[in-house]
């Protein structure tokens, strides 16, 4: 073991400022037996630095490498296993616990007395040592007795002192007294050492000279004893009166520790009572105006929503443990609830009173409204009434009972007032269609006819007093029991038309106005689900709402929007039936009305059906439009029988049938109203297409008596032709164009045409500009493109877009031959021409065509 440390001090230590001071041989438990050497190494320069250097041999040769290296300050414990027994086994508990087993105990112990001296000398036993034996530890103390060789080498590593500069300079003195004190070193050695040997004798006679000088120094220190004696003696008593000071300030720091206690537990029931204070205290202003607050004006209002909301916060807030218990939140939560139904009763009843009241407002208005044909406007009651739609919130969610009865009170009294007036308005609408002048002063209609309520009687009265101011039927037509849709003339059906789009825009805001009110003011959206409030739902003039055996059984509603509509239904009962017995008499008036009513009706549900499919208007038109739809499929069936059972007169001219007359009546308004309500064709293109169709029938049919019919047909196609032609093209060349109006806007204000290049804006330069941005590469680009758009929008039947393309390169040629005249006479001599020819048009709109 000494070659082994000599050979790590020589190879390892040395080269690193570093000294070996002891050494253990190990290998780590519980895994293969690979062994290594643990280091105990000082540094050699100061400050001093003691390490741990883990050292293993290589497996390739004889040389050793050092591996790891802890500074002895992070070794926190030294855990010898057993204290009393001989084991090899100890712990180095490090960042992590290192587990070892020595070769020999001998060594561990060794290497373990090692660091508790390098402990006690450099880290002022910061280690703890745990299962080492006192007598390890005993053996270890520094003495003035030689000490084991790894005591020995330490301590000669402690008391080495460099030399300083004086002890040097002295030493060469020296040295240079002496001839040989290099070339004969052992000479002068011994010469150094008799002088040595001399100067101890010298000190030793002196030691003995000095004996009655250390008498007295004995003597001295006798007498410092004593005073010693008596200092500890006074310690002692002031050692007994620190200790009852001592107690004192025990007794003190306990008194201090209850009352920090005290106080602590004082402030958190002030926390308490303060929590309970701010959050269950309701302010006495907020207590009147829910005891007595106005709740017809503004400010009272506003007053008893804040009271309200103030009341729910302290109602709901959260309680913490144990306060549930207190006899004073009892009390403040029963007054809580007790304002909350005196409350809830007063707004209540307040609501009811206003719904009633709006009832009777409404009533006085309606022979004015239905004089105009228009509906009452509710705009200003539902403004009212939103004033309180944070109170009717607050009802929701604190008395959900209250607010269920206020929504029945609410249908009840609006469904009998919209019935009123829906009823009324729909008897102004049927007097209007009907063309009656007899009025009453009042809204009610009185005299021998009765009041028409669009009954099966009633519309045979009314059919039976038109039939005398119109032209007599063919009898086909007497049989049906119907007017003649030939009798009619344009404006009666514009009349009507006109009279059923008023229905329609005036039911349509007042339904959605209503639905809007209703999500506002019960605060239907704020919530995705909620019961339903309707108990009852009443058969109305042929079955639109089924009733409920049980009138105490709510209705459940999946949804907000169900619930909406189930409220819109009670309310407005009465439009369906409504609208069933205007369009019944629009039928009777003019079978053909029922081509307007398709028309408008599609339009109208298609427009709410966009808004939202499931709302009550949606669904209502909806029914109503298949209602329409039966009529007019009965219209079209009526003309297929008129035509089946037409008969020929014998002795007269046949001429034209009526069948073909009144067909031709029902083409044209068809076709019109199309042309007129379709989004994606153009109008013109409606028109054109089905007027050739027209006329191309006409044609091959060669019906001398429909000659006028044939060129009426063919005159309005080319009309929109042209038309559509026009709008379509545009201004191909549009600053060019631009440029052009420019030029003749100057000629009309009196310049000469031949003098226009002389105006700035108007010179040649500027001409050649606009020219260059019409090259025939994009001109063909356009025309493509305006190839693709008309082809678009016409249909394969008819074939007229070959028709159509030749017109638009007719209409560019024109207005390219505009252009060029415009140049000739403002620009004579001055060789501007166009990028293009009219060869080139005529060779780009064919190939066009071709290419397509």
């Amino acid at each position: 073991m000494t070659a082994i440390k000599h050979a790590l001090q020589r190879d390892i230590f040395t080269p690193n400022d570093e000294r070996l001071l002891s050494i253990v041989n190990v290998c780590k438990a519980g895994k293969k037996k690979k062994n290594c050497f643990l280091c105990a190494t000082v540094t050699t320069e100061r400050p001093v630095q003691v390490k741990v250097v883990k050292v293993k041999k290589s497996d390739k040769g004889d040389f050793y490498k050092r591996q790891i290296a802890w500074a002895l300050r992070d070794l926190a414990v030294v855990d010898a296993k057993d204290a009393i027994k001989e084991n090899p086994e100890f712990d180095l508990h490090f960042e992590k616990v290192y587990k070892w087993v020595a070769s020999s105990t001998a060594e561990k112990n060794a290497f373990i007395s090692c660091i508790w001296k390098l402990n006690q000398r450099y880290l002022r036993k910061k280690i703890d040592f745990v299962n080492v034996s006192s007598q390890l530890l005993e053996e270890s103390v520094p003495s003035g007795e030689n000490q084991s060789v790894t005591g020995g080498d330490e301590e000669a590593v402690d008391e080495y002192q460099e030399l300083n500069a004086r002890e040097e300079q002295d030493i060469e003195i020296m040295m240079e007294g002496c001839e040989y004190a290099i070339s004969n070193a052992e000479a002068f050695a011994e010469k150094l050492s008799r002088e040595l040997q001399v100067l101890d004798g010298a000190n030793i006679q002196s030691i003995m000279a000095s004996e009655k000088q250390v008498n007295i120094l004995m003597k001295l220190l006798d007498e410092a004893l004593k005073e010693v004696d008596q200092i500890e003696l006074k310690l002692s008593s002031y050692e007994e009166m620190l200790q009852s000071v001592k107690e004192q300030m025990d007794q003190i720091s306990e008194s201090n520790h209850l009352i920090h206690l005290s106080n602590t537990n004082n402030v958190k029931l002030l926390l308490e009572i303060e929590f309970l204070v701010n959050h269950m205290d309701l302010a006495k202003g907020h207590i009147k105006a829910l005891q007595e607050g106005d709740l017809a004006s503004s400010r009272g209002i506003e007053a008893c929503t804040n009271a309200a909301d103030a009341l729910l916060q302290c109602m709901n807030v959260a309680l913490r443990p144990g306060h549930d218990m207190l006899l004073a939140v009892k009390q403040q939560q029963q007054h809580f609830s007790d304002l909350r139904e005196y409350f809830a009763r007063r707004l209540a009843s307040h609501l009811n009173n206003v719904f009633v009241q709006q009832g009777h407002d409404q009533s006085s208005t309606l022979a004015q409204h239905s004089i105009e044909l228009t509906l009452p406007n509710h705009h200003p009651f539902h403004r009212d009434l939103l004033r309180y739609a944070k109170l009717m919130e607050w009802l929701k969610s604190t008395d959900y009972g209250k607010y269920e009865g206020l929504t029945k009170n609410y249908m009840d009294y609006l469904s009998r007032l919209y019935e009123r007036e829906i009823k009324d308005f729909f008897e102004v609408a049927k007097i209007k269609m009907t063309g009656t002048t007899k009025e009453s002063k009042k809204f009610g209609l009185h005299g021998s006819s009765g009041k028409l309520t669009g009954s099966t009687s009633s519309l045979n009265k009314l059919s039976v007093q038109s039939s005398g101011n119109r032209r007599s039927q063919s009898s086909s037509l007497l049989d049906m029991g119907n007017m003649s849709a030939s009798d009619l003339d344009v404006a009666d059906r514009t009349k009507f038309d006109k009279i059923f789009e008023q229905v329609l825009s005036e039911l349509e805001p007042l339904c959605l106005a209503e639905q809007d009110f209703i999500s506002k003011f019960f605060k239907l959206q704020q919530h995705s689900s909620m019961p339903g409030t309707m108990t009852e739902a009443e058969d109305l003039d042929g079955g639109m709402l089924s009733r409920q055996h049980n009138s105490n059984t709510q209705l459940a509603v999946s949804s907000e929007k169900d619930m909406i509509r189930q409220m819109m239904i009670k309310i407005f009962r009465c439009i369906e039936p409504e609208l069933n017995n205007l369009i019944a008499l629009g039928d009777k008036i003019d079978s053909f009305n029922s081509l307007y009513m398709l028309v408008k009706m599609s339009h109208h549900v298609w427009t709410a059906q966009n808004v939202d499919p499931a709302s009550f208007l949606s669904t209502t038109l909806g029914n109503v439009l298949v209602t329409v739809k039966r009529n007019f499929d009965k219209c079209i069936s009526n003309q297929i029988r008129q035509m089946e059972e037409v008969k020929i007169s014998k002795k007269s001219k046949v001429g034209i049938l009526p069948f073909v007359a009144e067909f031709e009546e029902f083409a044209g308004l068809a076709v019109e109203k199309v042309a007129n309500e379709s989004q994606k064709t153009p109008r013109d293109v409606v028109m054109m297409e089905n007027f050739h169709h027209i006329f191309a029938t006409l044609s091959r049919l060669k019906i001398s008596c429909l000659e006028a019919e044939k060129k009426e047909a063919k005159q309005k196609y080319t009309d929109h032709l042209q038309s559509y032609v026009i709008y379509s093209l545009g201004q191909p060349l549009e600053k060019l164009n631009h440029f052009f109006e420019g030029v003749e806007a100057r000629v009309a204000q009196g310049i000469r045409e031949e003098e226009v290049s002389y105006q700035l804006a108007f010179n040649k330069q500027e001409l050649r500009k606009v020219i260059k941005e019409y090259p025939g590469k994009e001109v063909k680009k356009g025309l493509d493109n305006l190839y693709k758009k008309v082809d678009k929008h016409l249909c394969e039947e008819e074939n007229l877009l070959q028709v159509v393309w030749h017109s638009m390169q007719d209409e560019f040629i024109r207005q390219y031959k505009h252009f060029e005249g415009l140049i000739a006479r403002c620009y004579p001599g001055s060789g501007v021409t166009m990028e293009f020819t009219i060869q080139d048009i005529l060779d780009y709109c064919s190939s066009i065509a071709q290419s397509h």
